[in-house]
């Protein structure tokens, strides 16, 4: 367990540092909008795996989780009235971007394990920084962001591997490529 808290502590605190320190080729709207594409990444490859594995309970913590998400996070930018960095209006605190995508990372790693998880919060981080780089938010509306959907997922998520042994493994021919799946009911 400290081994996941090392992780995301090393996630949040790369997030800004990254976004004020690494310069990237292109302009701040085009990362803006990547990072506002990659926003629906998390929350679609959840809705996508607990359809595949047909996971009615994970569905049901997965929607528990990002209502949380959504409602605490609204809330906060109404009660709190943070000017955003481009001054286009009084809702920065906190990224709900970065919420959303960060609950969706930390149900996946939860409920499926690490292998799910680290690829999805690479995906949450990357549009952690966009919203830093493209002067939406500051580092810490996307810090409070990423530690509110990642505790609104820890305090729903169970893991599902421990009820079912499930093997998810990449295949790859020289034609074709795939995954292999098996699961122990």
């Amino acid at each position: 367990m400290k081994y996941v808290f090392l992780f995301i502590s090393l996630i949040l605190w790369t997030v800004p540092v990254a976004a004020q320190q690494v310069e990237i080729t292109g302009s701040r709207k085009s990362v803006r909008t990547s990072g506002d594409i990659m926003a629906a990444v998390t929350p679609l490859a959840c809705a996508a795996t607990v359809l595949a594995l047909q996971d009615w309970e994970g569905l049901k913590q997965g929607a528990f989780a990002a209502a949380t998400t959504l409602g605490v996070s609204y809330g906060l930018k109404y009660l709190v009235g943070k000017e955003r960095p481009d001054r286009s209006d009084n809702h920065s605190f906190p990224s709900l971007h970065t919420s959303i995508s960060f609950t969706g990372a930390a149900f996946l790693q939860k409920r499926y394990g690490w292998k799910w998880g680290i690829p999805a919060y690479a995906v949450a981080s990357y549009v952690g920084w966009s919203r830093v780089y493209s002067k939406k938010h500051d580092w810490w509306d996307v810090v409070a962001g990423a530690a509110l959907g990642i505790g609104s997922a820890y305090l729903f998520t169970h893991p599902y591997l421990q009820k079912h042994q499930i093997t998810l493994s990449p295949i790859a021919a020289p034609n074709h490529f795939g995954f292999y799946a098996s699961v122990t009911f």
